[in-house]
């Protein structure tokens, strides 16, 4: 029986499920069939070798040294484009961040190295049970279909909060190259969030207030299936926290964003990392940023590795429009409930995981 685990883990029971990894290889060997549980017929999705030209649809390239230089004369320019790309598609390219490539190169070199090992050495760092830190897939109890992924998730901010134990050991680097890379990823998000906060007008304390030292990598691996066009890699979702930072790792395209009714495929930008806006972004500033669904699909070819790391407001933060954002003729014009985070959290998993449909009831009743 799974079991709550601590806060930072309290997402909801999960169930360990079939390792996909090992699933892919013994289909493409000619040992079975995709179980019915991963396959959703009324998709037509999949990437073959001969589909995966890029279609990027101008998705906004966002420079952070342009943000972050004071001596650039294109600085509002740059900001501006910043705050058309969360109210308009929710999502952007941020390129010129500050990361070296060639810790980019080591961390994606690691993490390709850990997902090639022997099933029985990753499962070393399985989750406890009911816990959500570690390798593997989990099905949380309200989804009905299967992802075509596996997963190594770890906490990996504040230091308080990890939990070695899910820390692969081999390649050997993996764990310096891993400390690294999540303090690259700390610092780019707290100067973006702060050049948020500017754009819309926060004082400095507010966005402190806001914002807590959280930061959870998910890292995925997804194999290829020879029914690709009847399986995601992720199910179609937003995200809960606040803000996303997605590493793509390769030039293999997945990542789908729904814009207009239509999914719109994310180009693999080399050391780029691809930002989007969270839920509780979009209710903190009323819907004037938006958090955006998309998905994951799976090529029939090549495997594809991204890491994705997320971050949360403060636990004691009250999730609702925020006060500091409303003009005088909007401060009874609320889009969103206030709640406590705790309490989002509990709404969000009380329902089926299906697209934005959570959001419907943090919607305030007009």
């Amino acid at each position: 029986m799974a079991q709550v685990v601590n806060r930072n883990e309290s997402w909801g029971k999960s169930i360990r499920v079939e390792n996909v990894q090992a699933l892919a290889d013994m289909i493409g060997g000619g040992g079975g069939e995709i179980p019915e549980i991963y396959i959703r017929p009324e998709l037509d999705v999949g990437l073959t070798d001969q589909e995966a030209a890029i279609d990027d649809h101008n998705l906004p390239v966002i420079h952070m040294n342009r943000l972050l230089d004071p001596s650039f004369s294109v600085s509002t320019e740059e900001s501006a484009k910043l705050d058309y790309a969360c109210k308009e598609w929710g999502f952007f390219q941020l390129v010129n961040h500050g990361i070296d490539g060639e810790l980019i190169d080591k961390m994606e070199g690691d993490l390709k190295e850990f997902f090639k090992l022997p099933l029985e050495e990753k499962e070393l760092f399985a989750p406890l049970p009911g816990g959500l830190q570690g390798y593997g897939q989990k099905l949380l109890v309200n989804e009905e279909k299967l992802e075509w992924h596996d997963l190594l998730f770890l906490i990996t901010q504040p230091l308080d909060d990890r939990n070695m134990k899910f820390w692969p050991t081999n390649p050997p680097t993996f764990r310096s190259t891993l400390e690294r890379f999540s303090l690259e990823l700390k610092r780019v998000l707290k100067s973006l969030f702060e050049v948020i906060g500017m754009k819309l007008g926060l004082k400095p304390e507010v966005i402190s207030r806001v914002l807590s030292e959280y930061q959870g990598l998910r890292m995925h691996y997804y194999p290829p299936c020879p029914k690709a066009s009847k399986v995601l890699g992720l199910n179609p979702h937003s995200d809960v926290g606040i803000l996303t930072l997605l590493l793509q790792v390769g030039d293999v395209q997945g990542l789908q964003i729904k814009k207009n009714g239509k999914w719109l495929s994310v180009e693999a930008i080399q050391h780029a990392l691809v930002v989007n806006v969270g839920d509780v972004l979009e209710i903190l500033t009323n819907g004037k940023y938006i958090s955006v669904e998309h998905r994951v699909t799976v090529s029939n070819k090549k495997e594809r590795l991204s890491i994705a790391a997320h971050h949360r407001p403060k636990p004691d933060c009250m999730v609702g429009p925020l006060q500091e954002l409303l003009h005088e003729e909007e401060e009874h014009n609320y889009n969103y409930k206030t709640m406590s985070y705790d309490e989002y959290i509990q709404l969000y998993l009380s329902g089926k995981v299906e697209g934005k449909s959570h959001m419907n009831s943090m919607r305030a009743n007009k």
